[in-house]
């Protein structure tokens, strides 16, 4: 049966028509309304904000880090500088895959573990919107090849930057130190608004000790960037304010001197301006390259410099503690002179031993049989050791450590350099609070001829000769001698008073001692040493031993080979003797006699020094300029017996 077929209502549907329109145009009308409004709320409720937002996304503020201050000797010679470089940096919440972008850029700018690993550690470090370097100091190849294919690392970019540079590498690098790039310990000690952008600071030397100076403060400037995040142009810019340019109290002229008589053996030396502490000479060799530490140095060069057997890293003139021999001579007689117990006229046999009564062990000279009847002055320039043994024991250790502290010994000599040792000054305190034994007489006696416990820097010594050639007074010894605003400012000189009045309550007791070591230049331990040269010259040699001895008996080896094996060798002086104007110390850790080994090393400080002062040495100084012909080395002051031998 057919379906009977349902007539059309052409009115209903209209009607239906109409009424699903009018829904359908009140919805439009309703999402128009809403859209408006959020536009209204958008653009005119919040158009401050967001014009805002959209000018941060545009312009973007970027750090200017300050020029580090440059570093001259005392001259203007440029020692350390800044040279402009290039690194490559990377922004890590501009990388979207941080291990995929090193895997690719690898194969575009050579990369090595050493760069891996900085990197990787800085990254932990810096927050995601700063810059972190990848790669330092891109040669221009690598720059070449990374802009061709810019357009594939996102976030990465060549950024120039000014980079440390040593002009005299290892001559100065005790001194100056040397810049390294900043990690995680730096990150917590550091101001992080004055260190923004900078990427280095100071690690050793003037550059670490005087880093508040050198900085700077930066500065920073609004660049337009595009999508990608790279600059389009500079807004606006204010400048970063360099740090302080320095001017060292050094030579370049007398540390070239200074290192070359050393001749690569190991060893350190020092000259002061007793006038006023002004260091003009430090030196400790061997040394190394400061530039290779500026931009992170490789495994390699880092292992072969810590496993060196002569140890460059070690600063010998700074932190170097050794025996001082008989160099304290001079300032243990001044002692006897302050507290009363010796006038110069008094004398002492020396017949080659002294004894403590009661015991059978006995100290000896280094002369056999002693050097007769001797005066102070005889004394300082024989080098007599039975004289030192008597004197130490009349003026007893509480005495002689109490003056020979006045000097500076076993404490730091407030030189402006991080890191200073201090040394060992015999004292029964001293010696209860690192071993807890009683102190005995014959460790008083060894210690009137520096051995025993001493233990000195050159640093220590040669400030405390130069308070002798300055008439008593004690100066801290300084390197920095001024600072600089600018290129065109002037030089702002750095003050360094006294640091308290004279050690020496009697001048003419500094002219006893004048006269003892002046005799060691004339016809003492000293007395090959300076022949020719045109200016009096007073001095003291010294012969430490590195090892106790096992017996008495005198050592009739004479090989200087051998005996450089068992002694370190020192010497000092200062010069003109009635005008002191340089006071140097010199050391070698393996020499055979003071005077014959560490003698030259001082003569050419001065004939250097005396160059600068408008005055030459003559053709017979100069032929005088090496040490003593073989066997005739100059007989020497060796103590009987060290500290562990000494007898109750």
């Amino acid at each position: 049966m057919k379906k009977r077929r349902t007539l059309k209502d052409p009115r209903g549907e209209a009607a239906l028509f109409q009424r699903r329109s009018l829904v359908g145009f009140a919805l439009i009308v309703l999402c128009l309304i809403a859209l408006s409004g959020r536009f209204f709320y958008l653009q005119v409720q919040r158009h401050d904000e967001f014009v805002t937002r959209s000018e941060n996304n545009r312009v973007k503020p970027k750090v200017i880090p300050p020029a580090r201050g440059l570093i001259y000797d005392r001259n203007g010679v440029l020692l350390a500088d800044n040279v402009p470089a290039f690194r490559l940096e990377v922004v890590p919440e501009q990388v979207p895959d941080m291990q995929a972008m090193l895997r690719q850029i690898g194969a575009v700018v050579p990369l090595d573990e050493d760069d891996i690993a900085a990197f990787k550690k800085q990254l932990k470090q810096s927050r995601r919107f700063e810059s972190v370097p990848l790669k330092m100091h891109l040669s221009e190849d690598d720059i070449a090849r990374f802009a061709i294919n810019r357009w594939r690392f996102p976030g990465v970019d060549v950024v120039p930057y000014l980079t440390r540079h040593y002009p005299y590498g290892e001559l100065f690098a005790h001194v100056i130190g040397y810049v390294g790039r900043i990690d995680a310990d730096d990150l917590k000690r550091l101001d992080p608004n004055r260190y923004q952008g900078t990427s280095h600071v100071g690690r050793s030397g003037i550059e670490r000790s005087y880093e508040d100076v050198l900085h700077g403060t930066p500065g920073y400037a609004l660049v337009e960037v595009n999508a990608d995040g790279r600059t389009q142009r500079v807004l606006e810019t204010h400048p970063p304010v360099p740090g302080k340019n320095l001017y060292l109290s050094i030579d370049v002229r007398l540390q070239k001197a200074a290192t070359a008589a050393f001749d690569g053996r190991p060893g350190a030396a020092v000259a002061i301006d007793p006038r006023n502490g002004q260091v003009l000479a430090m030196v400790s060799v061997p040394s190394f390259d400061p530039n290779l530490f500026v931009n992170g140095i490789g495994s390699a060069d880092y292992k072969a410099l810590t496993t060196a057997p002569d140890k460059p890293l070690y600063n010998r003139a700074l932190r170097g503690v050794y025996p001082p021999g008989s160099t304290v001579k001079p300032f243990l007689a001044l002692g006897g002179l302050e507290y009363g117990v010796r006038r110069p006229e008094d004398t002492v046999l020396s017949t080659g031993e002294f004894c403590l009564p009661g015991q059978s062990r006995c100290y000896r000279d280094d002369t056999r049989g002693g050097d007769g009847v001797v005066n102070m002055v005889r004394a300082i320039e024989k080098s007599t050791n039975t004289y030192f043994y008597k004197l130490a024991l009349d003026l007893g250790i509480d005495r002689l450590s109490n003056w020979m502290g006045r000097f500076g010994f076993g404490q730091k000599t407030g030189i402006d350099l991080d890191g200073e040792q201090v040394g060992v000054l015999p004292s029964r305190e001293w010696k209860m609070a690192n071993s807890r034994q009683p102190w005995f007489p014959g460790e008083t006696i060894i210690a009137g001829i520096g051995q025993g416990y001493w233990a000195v820097t050159p640093l220590q010594l040669d400030h405390a000769l130069s308070i002798i050639a300055g008439l008593g007074v004690p100066r801290a010894p300084r390197v920095v001698m001024a600072t600089q605003d600018n290129v065109e400012a002037p030089r702002q000189m750095l003050p360094n008073p006294p640091t308290g009045p004279s050690l020496v309550s009697n001048p003419k007791d500094l002219d006893v001692i004048k006269q003892g070591m002046e005799a060691v230049i004339t016809g003492g331990t000293g007395a090959k040493q300076f022949i020719g040269f045109p200016l009096v010259v007073a001095g003291k040699s010294g012969t430490a031993e590195r090892f106790s001895r096992t017996t008495s008996a005198y050592d009739t080896n004479k090989n200087n080979a051998y005996l450089a094996s068992r002694h370190r060798a020192w010497f000092e002086a200062y010069t003109p003797a009635d005008d002191p104007k340089i006071a140097a110390v010199a050391l070698l850790e393996a020499g055979a006699w003071g005077a014959q080994d560490s003698g030259p090393i001082v003569r050419k400080v001065f004939e250097a020094w005396l160059a600068t002062q408008g005055g030459a040495p003559t053709a017979a100084a100069s032929a005088q300029t090496g040490p003593a012909p073989s066997g005739s080395a100059p007989v020497e002051d060796l103590p009987a017996q060290s500290s562990s031998e000494a007898i109750p």
